[in-house]
């Protein structure tokens, strides 16, 4: 099983695990949950290809508060949940775990904290949301009589509560495969052209027809992104949301493309954020000093 650790700027990363076909034994059944997912999926599909109506307005506030769920949620989910079974078959050695990065821009020597930062840090906010939600449930029960609309408020708490379960247990097996240093941890020399690439051209497009990046074309990409954090007092992005593509291309993995584009859109929004607020911050400290100054003439 294939872990890619994906560095979104200098101080964020995005983990993926690559999903494992389900190979189902002839006569088995599907599992409950898999099921449910799966008409979800064809209903919510559905809603998004109707014209007009509520269905379609569903679709669309549903999908912006998707966008607004942290990457780092939906990356921890693509993580197999740490059931009793998994856990065993990881102690056993049945379990496989190689973590692929781009060395030039995620050191060697920090891949274990990162992992284990990713495995550790949410979990409480994952288990304390994950009741919340459960807990929430039953007040949402008076809306099933709304004829006609589903009740949405209790399926949306339904999904909180999978994906907030998906976010904690995925991190739990992580944070045991780091218990047990059993995580393989590679560099891809791939992984580094094609984020050296993604900072070298502009556009997709241009990315494509371009020569793929020399290693001292990658180098030298490093010492730019490197002299842009003014000694890693400046976060600075890495991975541009084109490049998802690029990258999920490459690995034939399609699903890791909106992944990566989500987690590009949040950190070039939460770095926005911070640069205004820092902007606004020193506006304001000139302005005390101009006061200071101008009383002080006085």
């Amino acid at each position: 099983m294939r872990l890619f650790l994906l560095p979104v700027s200098t101080r964020r990363t995005l983990i993926y695990c690559e999903r494992v076909p389900h190979t189902p034994t002839p006569g088995a059944k599907q599992p409950i949950a898999d099921r449910i997912l799966n008409k979800s999926s064809e209903v919510w599909t559905s809603w998004e290809k109707a014209e007009k109506g509520w269905q379609k307005k569903v679709t669309e506030y549903g999908n912006a508060l998707f966008r607004r769920i942290p990457f780092e949620e939906w990356g921890l989910k693509t993580i197999p949940p740490a059931t009793q079974k998994r856990i065993e078959d990881v102690d056993a050695g049945k379990l496989k775990f190689e973590c692929l990065y781009p060395g030039a821009f995620l050191k060697a020597d920090r891949v274990p904290e990162v992992l284990r930062r990713i495995a550790l840090d949410r979990q409480a906010l994952h288990r304390k949301k994950l009741w919340s939600s459960l807990a929430w449930m039953p007040v949402t029960i008076p809306f099933t009589v709304v004829p006609v609309i589903p009740n949405l408020p209790f399926f949306y708490l339904c999904f909180r509560a999978y994906s907030h379960y998906r976010a904690l247990y995925g991190g739990r097996l992580l944070e045991h495969l780091m218990n047990k240093n059993i995580v393989t941890a590679t560099a891809s020399s791939q992984m580094d052209t094609m984020y050296a690439a993604g900072l070298l051209h502009p556009t997709r497009k241009a990315s494509r027809e371009a020569a793929t990046p020399s290693a001292e074309d990658v180098e030298q990409v490093t010492r730019v992104v490197e002299a842009q954090t003014h000694g890693d007092t400046e976060e600075v992005m890495v991975l541009q949301k084109w490049n998802g593509k690029l990258l999920a291309e490459a690995f034939h993995l399609p699903e890791m493309e909106v992944e990566i584009e989500r987690a590009v859109e949040q950190v070039e929004k939460a770095i926005k954020t911070t640069q205004e607020l820092a902007e606004e911050k020193r506006e304001q400290e000139q302005a005390g000093t101009k006061d200071s100054k101008e009383k002080k003439d006085t």
